[in-house]
């Protein structure tokens, strides 16, 4: 994600490969702690008089359900949340830039090179809501398994069975529950974490506190983490409470958020806090880093496949292509340079035209 100034940008296709599968990598790293998050916010559903709590902290928790059900527990749900992340990560981080430009496009001021706050979260909303729509069965199951412990009192034996077992008893009302909530909490998410992730980096690349390079992106996941787990926490507890509740529980999320409140005040909607933080810190840090790496990388695959096209003489190119031809720095960032100081390996065509233009040459 950067700034119009910044340059053509790689084709939305393979921003949404690098999305989904840089929010898969970022999904295995943090999942044992997505777990312990789940686990702390559904406890003490019943309220006061219900049992002990059995988790405390996050470490406590990984701890206990380790020690109670084994490693492989703190994975529960693991085949949904990788299902999930390429229908949601692809969806909602990479197709960001191509919102906003659009948006920018439509509704921007006469300087197009700056994009208004206003324009970012127009598609952050946009972009999260949409993908909800696309992965809500996933983030039900993958809720629900992560819920379970492990035992005799397991709802579902795998991530299919529970797709199968929801559908049977609730039918497809049960996959969508708590689609309002979900659509609410990632729209939220989005908003903010793409945004303040889009926002501060360009800060920094602006003022030039960093180069645009991988301690650049870790500083601005992290930062953009910790503003999401504080705007979002909320209305993450209430859609993890909601959606693992049995059936007839809550007539709605806004009753389950009302009897949250009686029951254990402002606090019980920061269940988690802090392991809701290290996991999205986490895994911002994780799925931006992978995501800006896996975009230079499918980037310079294609410049490798197409300087094989192009003769030693890059002469020939035409005129109009020139803009396009970009040189890779060693952070891997895009930057303007001319036909004499292009290095080898490190050709981006913007123009699939050029292929054409270059076809007579193959018939020699």
């Amino acid at each position: 994600m950067s700034p119009p100034s910044t340059g053509p940008q790689p084709p939305a296709g393979v921003r949404l490969i690098a999305a989904g599968l840089a929010g898969c990598m970022a999904e295995l790293c943090t999942m044992p702690l997505d777990t312990a998050k789940v686990r702390l916010q559904i406890q003490g559903e019943g309220g006061h008089g219900g049992p002990k709590p059995m988790y405390r902290g996050m470490f406590g928790t990984i701890s206990t359900i380790v020690k109670m059900e084994g490693p492989k527990a703190l994975y529960n749900g693991l085949a949904a949340g990788l299902q999930r992340q390429m229908a949601f990560a692809s969806v909602r981080v990479g197709l960001y830039d191509t919102v906003k430009n659009f948006y920018n496009g439509i509704l921007g001021g006469p300087n197009k090179d700056k994009v208004g706050i206003h324009l970012r979260i127009a598609a952050g909303i946009t972009t999260g809501g949409t993908a909800v729509l696309c992965a809500q069965p996933t983030d039900v199951v993958k809720v629900r398994m992560q819920a379970q412990a492990r035992g005799g009192s397991a709802r579902y034996k795998g991530a299919t069975h529970a797709y199968k077992t929801i559908f049977a008893h609730e039918g497809m009302r049960g996959l969508w529950k708590g689609l309002l909530p979900n659509v609410t909490r990632n729209a939220t998410v989005n908003t903010t974490e793409v945004v303040c992730y889009d926002m501060i980096k360009e800060y920094i690349l602006a003022y030039k506190l960093m180069k645009d390079g991988i301690p650049c992106h870790f500083v601005s996941a992290f930062c953009a983490g910790f503003i999401t787990t504080v705007v979002v926490s909320p209305i993450d507890v209430v859609k993890t409470r909601f959606m693992n509740s049995a059936p007839g529980v809550y007539r709605g999320a806004t009753q389950c958020a009302m009897q949250m409140m009686r029951e254990g005040g402002p606090r019980a909607f920061y269940k988690g806090f802090v392991p809701a933080f290290m996991r999205l810190g986490s895994w911002n840090i994780a799925m931006f880093i992978c995501f800006e790496q896996l975009k230079n990388l499918f980037m310079k695959a294609r410049a490798t496949r197409i300087e094989l096209l192009i003769p030693s003489e890059i002469g020939i190119v035409p005129q109009r292509d020139q803009a396009a031809m970009l040189d890779y720095s060693s952070t891997g960032s895009m930057s303007s340079s001319g036909f004499g100081e292009l290095p080898a390996l490190s050709l981006w065509v913007g123009h699939d035209d050029i292929a054409t233009e270059l076809e007579p040459m193959h018939s020699h």
